[in-house]
């Protein structure tokens, strides 16, 4: 009599486990076929650096209509805050930019004060229906938005 229970016990035990299925996780091709947000724009446009830093004294809700490009480019962006946040630590400050010129569209921005005296940015503007986005990279002594490919920024 043990020995049918434990044969009963272990017929259930395999049964459930031919039954049960794993977790599925889906994966979404990507669509190379988004349209373009940016498309009319060049792939890189220098930035000035005190546009920035009138970006970081908004405060929430705020409308803005701010010229970030410097030399002969324009890259105006237009919108309403939606979070700034100094609070992070002394040394950082992040803004978050809803565009109302680019529809779809959210700038993000970090400032961080380093040690060593100097300043850094970093930041994207980005459409998550879109195919294309832009980084702001250090170069040379300035910084730029560059062009890149949603999909070279984000994968899904």
């Amino acid at each position: 009599m043990k020995n049918l229970r434990i044969a009963l016990l272990c017929s259930i035990i395999t049964f459930s486990s031919l039954c049960a299925s794993a977790q599925m996780t889906l994966v979404r091709e990507p669509d190379y076929n988004r349209p373009k947000l940016f498309s009319d724009l060049p792939d890189e446009i220098p930035v000035r650096i005190a546009a920035l830093n009138e970006l970081f004294s908004t405060s929430f809700n705020q409308t803005i209509n701010k010229q970030l490009a410097s030399g002969n480019g324009s890259f105006a962006i237009e919108g309403k805050v939606i979070n700034e946040n100094k609070a992070i630590s002394d040394r950082v400050q992040t803004v978050i930019i809803k565009s109302s010129n680019f529809k779809g569209a959210t700038l993000t921005l970090v400032k961080i004060d380093n040690e060593d005296g100097t300043t850094s940015y970093s930041g994207r503007i980005i459409s998550f229906t879109n195919g294309d986005a832009y980084i702001l990279e250090k170069k040379n002594s300035g910084y730029v938005l560059s062009k890149k490919g949603f999909y070279d920024l984000v994968n899904e």
